[in-house]
């Protein structure tokens, strides 16, 4: 790391808790995941409606990152915050900028820590993918059709303890293969600094479901809208109004996640789809209906918001649904001193919107249709309606 950089450089690591999507997601620090910049994503996160902020992640800033190569020719992500950015930081800085976020970059370690968390982290890294099941096969080109063999033997069990979903992994192996082969090492690249929304959690339990009728953005090509048009017309998303980009849940009696990915998310019919929600809520023991209500009042209060959102389409945006896989003692525990409020229950489960790389609004800077759309996302209020009727009935044992 040169003087300049090593400041404040940080190693990004994949996410492991990446369910779905083709992006690569990087975590930053423990709070703070990246991704590449997508100027539509940025207009939408800095003029976000402040009735959506409850269920977006917290948007942190922007940072550079520049590929490395170490001597072994292992690639790695290196983010510079603060690094040739200068309109960036002018916004971070200025008084309409988040002190915080300022703050919060100031406070980013040092240069001798760095070199040193780099080496570390760079052999852990290694290290915990070598070990992980999927890690090994994750070179494979075919990985998309066998994510489900990799992980799960016969009896769809998981064969080793330390088992990450692999969707994460496979996505930051394509997207480094594509850095490496388009630019040089010292080319700066813009990411966007976000919230991890599932950090709280132990064991993470996510559903990623691609919302909405419609996914191909107002800027697609033709050839990329007949595709997504006939993604759509070919899974639950024409159907519902929804369809599971991946998931992942945390098996109590295997200590394991369950992992399924977009590919297998595609093929379920609609009763497929009603028995995969199911089991996104079977922790190999039980089904965790305690959960059912939480989700469901989040998910109205999300649709509320929507319809009242006029002009704006979350085309092809996911929605992430998430519990925390290890069991809070009080939710079995039926002799509490205090009577249980909805609060508590509440905090239990978390329901967020995610990827708005072809979110589109009135008044958007980066908007490829000049003319806005009017009313709500009719297209995405179907496939929350559905969600929700669909989760009533598993509550009322249908």
């Amino acid at each position: 790391l040169g003087p300049g950089e090593g400041r404040a450089a940080v190693l990004l690591q994949p996410f492991v808790h990446q369910v779905g999507g083709h992006t690569s997601m990087l975590t930053y620090d423990e709070h703070t995941i990246c991704k590449p910049l997508v100027s539509q994503e940025l207009s939408f996160y800095e003029s976000l409606p402040l009735a959506m902020r409850q269920f977006t992640p917290q948007y942190k800033g922007i940072v550079s990152v520049h590929l490395k190569k170490d001597s072994l020719g292992n690639l790695t992500l290196i983010a510079s915050p603060g690094l040739g950015q200068p309109d960036s930081c002018g916004r971070l800085d200025s008084a309409g900028g988040d002190p915080a976020v300022t703050l919060w970059h100031k406070c980013k370690r040092s240069h001798t820590q760095v070199t040193k968390t780099f080496k570390d982290s760079h052999t852990q890294v290694t290290k915990t993918f070598k070990d992980s099941c999927p890690g090994k096969m994750l070179l494979r080109t075919d990985l998309q059709y066998h994510t489900d063999s990799l992980l799960e033997d016969a009896n769809g069990k998981q064969p080793e303890r330390k088992s990450y979903n692999p969707w994460g992994l496979h996505c930051h192996r394509q997207h480094l293969n594509r850095m490496s082969s388009k630019h040089n090492e010292n080319k700066l690249h813009q990411f966007l600094l976000l919230e991890n929304v599932v950090s709280k959690y132990s064991y993470p339990c996510i559903l990623d479901l691609k919302m909405g009728t419609r996914q191909h953005g107002d800027d697609a090509s033709e050839e990329k809208k007949a595709r997504h048009i006939k993604k759509c017309e070919q899974s639950t998303s024409a159907s519902l109004g929804v369809r599971i980009c991946g998931m992942q849940v945390y098996q109590a009696d295997t200590g394991h996640f369950l992992c399924k990915d977009k590919y297998y998310g595609r093929k379920l019919s609609p009763e497929g789809f009603r028995q995969t929600l199911r089991q996104f809520l079977c922790n190999g023991n039980q089904l965790r209906t305690d959960l059912l209500e939480p989700i469901v009042l989040r998910l109205k209060a999300l649709l509320s918001v929507i319809r009242k959102q006029s002009s704006y389409r979350f085309y092809s945006s996911s929605l992430l649904i998430i519990y925390d896989g290890q069991e809070h003692k009080e939710s079995a525990d039926h002799h509490l001193p205090f009577p249980k409020t909805h609060g508590t229950n509440l905090s239990r489960v978390d329901v967020r919107m995610i990827d708005f790389a072809h979110t589109t609004f009135k008044g958007s800077k980066s908007n490829p249709n000049p003319t806005p759309y009017d009313g709500p996302d009719h297209g995405y209020i179907f496939g929350l309606e559905n969600l929700i009727k669909i989760l009533q009935n598993l509550s009322e044992g249908k």
